[in-house]
């Protein structure tokens, strides 16, 4: 499976530049080792895995399927699904005013690459032979045509943004990994129930603006990424922040980070590239436990 370096300005990859090494743990002839035997492997033959490239639109559409496919999963063994609510889409590489989306009714925990449906600008299904949530066409919609470097989008009622949400507020820098959001989501401040209009998807997408998340005042959490690893790996560490600072507070007084090391942490880990990286492990795990995602 090729793979290519993505451009980016994080600082992940200064343990990759030439001449970095890491000790190998190869045994000399005689089958022993010592201390002095160790010789370092040049950082060049180190895997390191990245963002795959692409021969043809065919290849780069299956494989935005499957990633969807697998989100969807572990966003159910995360607990994120809320009956009928919650959606994940991915823009079509070629026609890039359609994306695909999990069907309305369906499970996360039993969709399958055949299930997909593929959606139009209009909202309606063109492949597929399932209907479409409507709310996911409303919010996703405004979201994809707001934001070409959105190729994905996820939305679902998960426990923690949820009651995050209820309190109207941004997340705050209390942890290293809450500073990926940091000065980087915005906040729908408005509630007028279920998203069924266009309209107000477009008002969430203003909300959102260029950040990578937006907290919905007493709805939840929406995040976007360059890929679908990275708009996945967002909501679940979003999710997690979330938990973590309603028990903090909960607790007792916090600390917050200071505006100058929020900032350094946010350029550190707040990427999409980290993001896609972060996700690896994740998608690893779901297809090694539930292959039959792949049918």
């Amino acid at each position: 499976m090729p793979f290519s370096r993505a451009s980016s300005g994080s600082d992940i990859f200064k343990a990759l530049a030439p001449g970095a090494c890491v000790p190998a743990l190869s045994l000399p002839p005689g089958g022993t080792m010592s201390l002095s035997d160790l010789q370092p492997v040049p950082a060049d033959q180190l895997v390191f895995r990245l963002p795959q490239t692409f021969e043809t639109v065919e290849e780069e559409r299956r494989h935005r399927r499957e990633r969807l496919v697998a989100a969807l999963r572990l966003f159910g063994r995360f607990g994120f699904e809320e009956g009928v609510a919650g959606h994940i889409t991915v823009r079509d590489p070629e026609h890039t005013d359609h994306f695909w989306v999990n069907p309305f009714g369906m499970s996360f925990k039993q969709i399958k690459v055949s299930d997909l449906i593929l959606v139009n600008h209009d909202g309606q299904v063109v492949e597929g032979r399932y209907h479409v949530n409507q709310a996911a066409f409303a919010i996703h919609a405004m979201i994809h045509q707001a934001r070409p470097d959105a190729v994905a989008a996820a939305h679902s009622h998960s426990v923690y943004g949820k009651a995050l949400s209820s309190m109207g507020t941004l997340l705050e820098p209390l942890t290293q990994d809450a500073c990926a959001f940091y000065e980087d989501h915005g906040l729908f401040d408005d509630y007028t129930g279920v998203v069924l209009e266009t309209e107000e998807g477009r008002r969430i997408a203003q909300a959102l603006g260029s950040h990578k998340a937006v907290i919905l005042r007493n709805h939840g959490l929406l995040t976007v990424g360059d890929s679908v690893d990275a708009a996945a790996w967002w909501f679940i560490t979003m999710e997690r922040s979330c938990q973590a600072q309603l028990l903090a507070k909960a607790a007792g007084p916090t600390v917050q980070i200071s505006h100058e090391n929020a900032k350094l942490t946010h350029g550190q880990i707040g990427n999409d590239l980290v993001g896609w990286i972060n996700f690896q492990p994740l998608h690893d795990q779901i297809i090694a436990a539930e292959p039959d995602l792949f049918d």
